[in-house]
């Protein structure tokens, strides 16, 4: 991956565009999540149900703030004990954040990425990214970029190549108010 690449991947992503990019276990599908179009246009891909949701990634947990907002202190031990790293937390939903983002959930799935790829893509981006994995619903994720494109064809606007993390499964989901695990790892 290189600057150049990264550079390309932003500039998709700034359009509105479908961006795939490696992540701790599988190919990624993001878009910039203040992009309406574009996560409808994601879902679709996908044939994924808008009620789910989706994970929100980033580099730092500060660009993650206009979704979550400021969490409890307890939240935010208990959630940066594990950041940057593979595990996804539900946390309180700022009130205006967008249903096609959460679902039909109060809580919105947010991660701070370890991965250097994805991590390199939101800082480059500058922003938080709707992260989904690289599949239609039910087939197993792509674990390649040739993956992607056998899978998604032309219908994703740039692919953004290099080594997936060491994870079999996909990231741990835990509930940040209960601690309980939702997803293992």
């Amino acid at each position: 991956m290189t600057l150049r690449d990264l550079q390309q991947a932003v500039a998709a992503l700034r359009r509105g565009d479908i961006v795939a990019y490696p992540t701790e276990s599988c190919y990624g599908l993001g878009c910039d999540p203040r992009r309406h179009e574009a996560v409808r246009r994601l879902l679709a891909l996908k044939g994924r149900p808008w009620d789910k949701g989706f994970i929100l990634i980033s580099d730092h947990i500060s660009r993650l703030f206009p979704y979550i907002g400021t969490p409890s202190a307890e939240l935010a031990d208990r959630v940066l004990s594990t950041w940057p790293g593979p595990v996804t937390w539900l946390v309180p939903a700022r009130p205006l954040v967008s249903r096609w983002l959460r679902g039909n959930h109060a809580q919105l799935a947010v991660r701070v990425t370890a991965h250097p790829g994805a991590a390199a893509l939101c800082r480059h981006a500058r922003m938080a990214l709707v992260s989904t994995s690289a599949n239609r619903a039910g087939r197993p994720p792509a674990r390649s970029a040739a993956a992607v494109r056998r899978e998604f064809g032309n219908r994703i606007d740039y692919v953004l190549e290099g080594n997936l993390g060491a994870l079999a499964r996909p990231t741990e989901i835990r509930d940040g108010v209960t601690g309980e695990i939702i997803r293992a790892g």
